[in-house]
């Protein structure tokens, strides 16, 4: 191997761990503030102390919040991945005019910006008086997830061997006798581990929410937004803390059993 070769290689794995250090220096700095005995949230900490989670965990208005960001999670992901496989199963296996259109209308919620969405929804809601439910809250959330579930049913169903379906149909299986006993069990990985971050963004989402959420419906984000209005001790930091713990042990497990690099495409392996 050349020198320049040997640069090359050292210079892009530096620029790698410049990146990971970046990305990460800010969770680091909110999980060390959580410890912090005093009411400010200083860094570095001063002590150590847990009092600041037992507050969190206590706190009237993110029980509450808590409960409708599961409610609004359970519906939003569960929906987005009936949706979401079934245009993964549509696009993958037809051809027909206009599919063009409808994969860009299936990734643009990724690219337009939350904010635009919710305010959106907003006015949807208010034209249809649903401003102060689930509804619109769902509807957003579920605009902005599907396309997460779609891309992890679809790379499944691009990593499965078609002879299976094949042979079945073969055998005088029925179109649906392939889907159901065959097909959808190949990609149940997919399906699940699409589900599961259509959650995770739904639990964490905030600035879509900010605009759909009434006060008897807001969402923990937007009660940590609310929060932080009034308040400035650590409380917020062990909140963070907390979710960015569950995400991460989540994804963990997640990647474990279920393989999401390989769902998500980044390993052909």
């Amino acid at each position: 191997m050349s020198r320049s070769t040997n640069m090359r290689s050292v210079l892009f794995w530096s620029a790698v761990v410049l990146i990971l250090v970046y990305m990460t220096l800010p969770a680091v700095v909110v999980v060390a503030t959580s410890v912090n005995p005093t009411e400010l949230m200083a860094f570095p900490p001063t002590g150590f102390s847990l009092r600041w989670y037992e507050k969190a965990l206590t706190y009237p208005d993110f029980q509450e919040a808590f409960k409708s960001s599961l409610v609004v999670m359970a519906l939003s992901s569960t929906l987005a991945t009936l949706l979401g496989s079934s245009f993964a199963f549509l696009i993958f296996h037809y051809k027909f005019r206009g599919r063009g259109l409808l994969e860009a209308a299936l990734w643009s919620p990724l690219i337009i910006p939350h904010f635009t969405t919710g305010f959106g929804f907003l006015l949807l809601g208010s034209h249809l008086s649903l401003t102060q439910g689930y509804a619109v809250i769902v509807m957003a959330h579920l605009l902005l997830v599907t396309p997460f579930v779609t891309r992890a049913v679809f790379v499944s169903l691009s990593n499965v061997d078609t002879n299976y379906a094949r042979a079945a149909a073969n055998l005088g299986a029925t179109p649906s006798e392939v889907l159901f006993k065959i097909t959808i069990p190949l990609v149940l990985p997919g399906m699940i581990g699409g589900w599961l971050i259509a959650a995770i963004l739904s639990l964490t989402e905030f600035t879509a929410s900010l605009y759909v959420t009434a006060s008897r419906t807001q969402t923990l984000p937007v009660a940590m937004y609310n929060y932080i209005r009034e308040y400035a001790d650590p409380t917020i930091s062990a909140i963070s803390a907390l979710l960015i713990l569950s995400t991460t042990i989540i994804m963990i497990v997640a990647n474990h059993f279920l393989g999401l690099r390989r769902i998500l495409g980044i390993d052909n392996g």
